[in-house]
């Protein structure tokens, strides 16, 4: 199941808004420092408060940080992230979010990216703001990120470089493609911050997707303005899809979805096994790995995944930067789905979720795995324990007079416990 969190983005965003509305949604502000403490940055202290903004409840995230007149380039900034002993994911988004913003820099000052040099946004206070927004995003286990059109002020406001238009213009490259419309205040809304979080972290934009809520929050700008709650909400939950007619329709008549391939005769075991992590972890639907022979009798592979139409360009750069292939090929395909539920069952009190379709139950590998860990016996045990369960439940459900021999608690623990 994916871990949806959507920022509404109605007074814009900033790193310490982005941060401060996940905060405000329950992650825990000293874990989030737990990890930053990994970064090799001394002279920061961070701390959260509960405001209001034009009455509505919000945390304001506070980063104080040393001046140390340090103007630290992409290259460095990337170094610090890469050698600190950093969340996997953590790193990933991070790392993706100062590429981002040295990509734009660079073309706005004809610069290599490695060789851009961040002002403010290499400052101590926006390393916090974006390692921490990603850090909590992890916290709260987080797997997509959504954003709504983007709000941006008007007007003019300094930089480092003297006075520049509102939005700024790294805000304005940073959000090339994105949905955003302007309001008439006089108030940097969105800063190159937040908009490089959204370019590096979003794959879909509009009103909220599909979701079961869980949380919500509320991270407050530093000011108040009138008539307007300066604050970046934030809701996460888990992702459904669309009720009613949108379902059938998957069901009957499928679901668009893009096939992408690359040949490598170059790549070692060690690459593609983290390929398909990668391209699993930048949101395809599955990726697979196949032997073939290519051209003058090299043995070779084809890297596959399998995508949504929204998410092919983000899986094309990630297939070509994590195997250094030329090129991609991709054709558009159509997946039907089967009508399925995902339920939750318990095995020696730890839960397991479950995929229940029309004959067939099916129990989720990574809660099995972790349960195994936990109570020490095989994943075919806990597997099978599990989809029993879930199972028996569907029995009940059809004949709830029934009575089956496990519901005193007696009963096979497994498969081991059966003749054979």
């Amino acid at each position: 199941m994916t871990t949806v969190a959507w920022w509404h983005c109605f007074a814009g965003i900033a790193g310490d808004m982005a941060l401060g509305s996940l905060v405000d949604a329950g992650a825990d502000l000293e874990a989030v420092v737990e990890v930053l403490r990994a970064l090799p940055i001394e002279g920061w202290h961070i701390s959260a408060e509960p405001v209001l903004r034009c009455g509505v409840a919000a945390t304001h995230v506070n980063v104080e940080a040393d001046e140390t007149g340090v103007i630290r380039t992409y290259a460095h900034i990337a170094g610090v992230l890469t050698e600190a002993r950093l969340p996997e994911r953590v790193r990933q988004r991070a790392l993706a979010t100062f590429a981002a913003l040295a990509e734009v820099e660079g073309r706005l000052h004809r610069r290599p990216p490695a060789q851009v040099h961040f002002h403010e946004l290499g400052g101590i206070d926006a390393i916090v703001d974006i390692v921490g927004t990603c850090t909590a995003l992890e916290l709260l286990g987080v797997d997509e990120v959504h954003a709504s059109p983007v709000a941006t002020g008007s007007g003019m406001i300094r930089s480092s470089h003297g006075a520049l238009p509102n939005p700024a213009p790294a805000v304005v490259e940073l959000l090339r493609g994105a949905p955003t419309y302007g309001r008439d205040i006089q108030v940097e809304l969105t800063t190159p911050t937040g908009a490089a979080l959204l370019a590096a972290l979003a794959v879909g934009w509009g009103p909220m997707p599909p979701m079961r809520i869980q949380v919500s929050g509320f991270g407050a700008g530093s000011r108040d303005l009138d008539g307007l709650p300066n604050a970046t909400q934030v809701v996460i939950g888990q992702a459904t899809l669309a009720e009613g007619a949108a379902i059938e329709s998957l069901v009957n008549t499928g679901q668009p979805t893009v096939l992408l391939e690359a040949n490598l005769d170059d790549a070692t075991g060690e690459v593609l096994a983290h390929t398909v992590l990668e391209l699993l972890g930048a949101g395809a639907h599955d990726a697979w790995i196949t032997p073939m022979i290519m051209k003058k009798g090299r043995p070779a592979y084809v890297v596959s995944a399998l995508c949504d139409p929204a998410l092919a360009d983000q899986i094309v750069k990630v297939l070509m930067a994590e195997t250094g292939s030329l090129g991609v090929r991709g054709q558009t395909l159509t997946r039907w789905l089967a009508r399925r539920q995902v339920e939750e069952v318990e095995v020696d009190g730890f839960p397991v979720r479950v995929k229940v379709s029309p004959g067939r139950v099916k129990a989720e590998y990574d809660d099995v795995a972790r349960v195994a860990r936990r109570v020490g016996r095989p994943i075919r045990d806990i597997t099978w324990r599990a989809e029993a369960q879930a199972r028996r439940r569907g029995e009940r459900a059809e004949h709830p007079s029934a009575r089956h021999p496990d519901d005193d608690g007696e009963g096979s623990d497994g498969p081991d416990d059966q003749a054979g």
